[in-house]
């Protein structure tokens, strides 16, 4: 085996440096721009670009980390070059599946704990190798492994989820308890105290904290740094608070500095703990290579040169720097996980409908914490009571910036956020812990949320339970890890080059399946938008936008039952099941034009209260279309899942006649609502009357398949409820257009059809 090998197997983790640096951000890029994405500090591109700048900076003060990757789970002095590059391609091969799965599904997940326990995986599985091949017992595995430092690594994130928590919560309700959620009148008195505590001690997390790992700064200028930071941080402190007093003489807010600095500082924290998580492994790598080209038994001696400190390329990290911000500018994924944190908290009213379904333990924590709360209000003194919900009065909080762009949370708890995260993130950098970013961010937001009641009694267990979603998924981020990179690393042991070729081509595969995925999603997440009602500040407009998207729902609709009745002729299961996520789907999309009606509604006056009394009528109507579609999916699911017998060709073949008149009912519904055209209003009542007519002879028909048992009781309650069902989607899109008449031109023709 020629080093020539080798040096492809470097290249090959080069390539998977760079690919993990794009999937890697795609992820990471929520842990620095979501406080100010959420709060709207500023536009975009001057956030991205502050985002950019913190970016480069923090490569920089990298370096020292870059040792984890070599010496911080396994000691390199236990393995021979092919050993290691073996644990280095499982690493990288498992880390790229890994990251791009949860972007794919808008998760974050952890680099640094899929990192760590990849290359914990990948380091047993090929010490338990060496260890039946050598014959040796396997409590000799402890030598293999830096159970010390992996210990102390895992045991660092763990606790940072932890501390995180707190003091998110803690720092959040200090400040909230001080400015209020009307904040912005007592920033003049405290405003400059407050943002000088803040910025001292970004920058001295930052500066002074994360000077030890700057490959640029010598030891003689980092024990400087060192010895003289409190006179640094009290200079920080006094400067600071001197031109943000002068900044509020001049009426300017204080905090949007505050955001945008701490935007940067976190970013530099990202770049400086995680890069290792990306470049470690393969830079790694080529420090293996290099010292076996200097060596006639590189087959058989050992890397122990790796477990000495070895300096890191500049040219490498400033590389790996620009691809990271590329990746920030351009990533579509990172927006999907972006939108997962500022769902879970937004201090603000959901638009009809929260990300997370409720469960059996959010909602029993929940009441748990209502039933503690509710004893504190018994014993504490009602005076103070009365003055911390003063303190904490939500009614106060208003969006920083019109409705058309919404802030989902304040520019304090912005601040609080990046303040927190960041100190907690540089001081572990300096300790050259790379505890997890993705949990620091998130667990101090979601402390800061918890400190901000934006988790109220009307979201509460929906949030708890996103927490629950994501924190569930960390875990399966460390079994994966290390499962997966062990049996890599174990089709490598035994399959040499074979294996890695293998591996390549099924990882290119999931990927580009993760890609279609992607585009799936992201389809339902911009039409999740389409029915979002944006603007709500002239009532006519906002009526006739909401018509609009019934008339999309409408067609949402009409294409699923289209879908599933050909697919209930045909017994498939598996489109039946698409459209049984579909449908839950489509129930979201209506609570969401519900909670736009709502809104609507809000700004009517007594002009418009003929207008509200049918606009009302629609939300009726609405659920009613809703239930009908859900009710035959579900029914024909569940006949199909269960293997019962099969519609008979009868009864399919007066359904398909059923089917597509209701089609081309729901069709110019869908027409009608969407173009604003009451013409086909006669045409579609006389098509509903045909299909009251069609059904009633296919009821007469059933009831003597019944008689002579030719439909058993299961294939006729399915009949039936289809036949129901269609009758009733048909009476209440024409229902939904007689209120769109009388709303949008306050005009009614006669019914024949009752309000039920």
């Amino acid at each position: 085996m020629g080093i020539e090998l080798f040096l492809v197997a470097v290249i090959i983790l080069m390539f998977f440096a760079l690919f993990d640096l794009i999937v890697g951000v795609s992820n990471d890029a929520v842990n620095f721009l979501n406080s100010s994405l959420g709060s709207k500090v500023a536009p975009r591109f001057v956030i991205m670009i502050i985002a950019s700048t913190g970016i480069i900076m923090g490569v920089a003060f990298s370096g020292g980390m870059m040792e984890v990757a070599r010496k911080g789970i396994f000691h390199p002095e236990f393995f021979t070059m092919p050993e290691m590059m073996m644990i280095f391609l499982s690493v990288m091969l498992t880390d790229i599946i890994l990251l791009d799965l949860f972007n794919t599904y808008g998760l974050p997940t952890s680099t640094t704990v899929s990192i760590v326990f990849e290359l914990l995986g990948g380091a047993v599985i090929v010490s338990i190798l060496k260890i039946v091949k050598e014959s040796k017992n396997i409590s000799s595995l402890a030598e293999y492994i830096n159970t010390s430092s992996a210990m102390l690594i895992i045991f660092g994130i763990l606790l940072s989820v932890i501390v995180a928590f707190i003091s998110g919560t803690i720092v959040q309700f200090l400040s909230r308890l001080i400015f209020t959620f009307d904040y912005k009148s007592r920033l003049r008195r405290y405003g400059g105290v407050w943002g000088g505590i803040a910025l001292a001690s970004i920058t001295y997390f930052i500066l002074v904290k994360g000077a030890k790992g700057a490959s640029f700064i010598s030891e003689e200028q980092a024990s400087w740094i060192k010895s003289n930071a409190l006179t640094m941080l009290g200079m920080i402190f006094v400067v600071s608070f001197v031109l943000l007093q002068i900044l509020l003489i001049f009426k300017i807010n204080v905090l949007k500095p505050i955001v945008l600095i701490g935007t940067f500082a976190l970013a530099m924290a990202f770049a400086a703990n995680d890069l290792v998580n990306f470049i470690g492994v393969p830079m790694a790598g080529f420090h293996a290579y290099n010292a076996a080209r200097e060596s006639t038994s590189y087959l058989t001696e050992t890397m122990g040169i790796l477990g000495e400190k070895v300096k890191t390329e500049n040219y490498m990290l400033l590389i790996a720097g620009l691809v990271m911000v590329i990746t920030l500018w351009f990533s579509k994924k990172s927006k999907t996980v972006s939108q997962t944190e500022l769902s879970l908290g937004n201090q603000g009213e959901s638009e009809g409908e929260e990300k997370y379904e409720s469960i059996f333990l959010s909602r029993v924590i929940v009441r748990m914490f209502v039933g503690v709360f509710g004893f504190f209000k018994v014993i504490v003194p009602k005076s103070i009571t009365n003055w911390l919900s003063d303190r904490f009065d939500t009614t106060k909080y208003t969006s920083e910036i019109d409705s058309k762009r919404r802030a989902s949370f304040d520019l304090l708890r912005a601040s609080v956020n990046l303040m927190v995260a960041s100190a907690v993130i540089s001081f572990a950098t300096s300790y050259k812990l790379p505890l997890s970013t993705t949990y620091v961010t998130f667990m101090v937001s979601m402390g800061s949320s918890f400190a901000d009641r934006a988790w109220g009694r009307e979201s509460a267990v929906y949030r708890v339970t996103g927490v629950f979603a994501v924190v569930g998924g960390w875990f399966m981020t460390a079994f994966i890890a290390f499962s997966v990179a062990g049996l890599m690393a174990l089709t490598i042991f035994y399959l040499k080059a074979y294996g890695v070729v293998i591996l390549l081509i099924i990882v290119l595969l999931i990927i580009f399946r993760n890609k279609l995925k992607h585009k799936e999603r992201s389809h339902k997440t911009d039409m999740d938008e389409v029915f979002i009602l944006k603007k709500i500040s002239d009532v006519d407009g906002s009526v006739s936008i909401t018509f609009k998207q019934i008339g999309l729902l409408i067609k949402e609709i009409k294409d699923s039952l289209d879908k599933s009745l050909e697919a209930l002729y045909k017994q498939n299961s598996y489109v039946l099941r698409d459209e049984k996520k579909k449908s839950k789907v489509i129930q979201k999309w209506s609570n969401v034009i519900t909670a736009n009606i709502f809104k609507t509604l809000r700004l009517m006056n007594k002009e418009h209260i003929e207008m509200s009394i049918e606009y009302t009528q629609s939300i009726r109507r609405l659920q009613k279309l809703v239930d009908g579609h859900h009710d035959i999916v579900i029914r024909s699911y569940d006949h199909i899942s269960n293997q019962h017998k099969g519609l008979l060709d009868s009864q399919i073949v007066e359904l398909k006649i059923i089917h597509n008149l209701l089609i081309e009912i729901l069709t110019d519904v869908e027409n009608a609502f969407v173009d604003k055209d009451m013409n086909l209003h006669s045409e579609i009542k006389s098509k509903h009357k045909n299909l009251k007519m069609i059904i009633k002879k296919q009821n007469d028909l059933q009831v003597e398949r019944i008689k002579t048992e030719e439909s058993k009781t299961r294939l006729s309650i399915l009949f039936y409820s289809i036949l129901g069902n269609t009758m009733m989607l048909s009476k209440q899109t024409l229902k939904l257009m007689e209120i769109f008449s009388v709303t949008l031109n306050g005009t009614n023709e006669d019914s024949e059809f009752d309000m039920d």
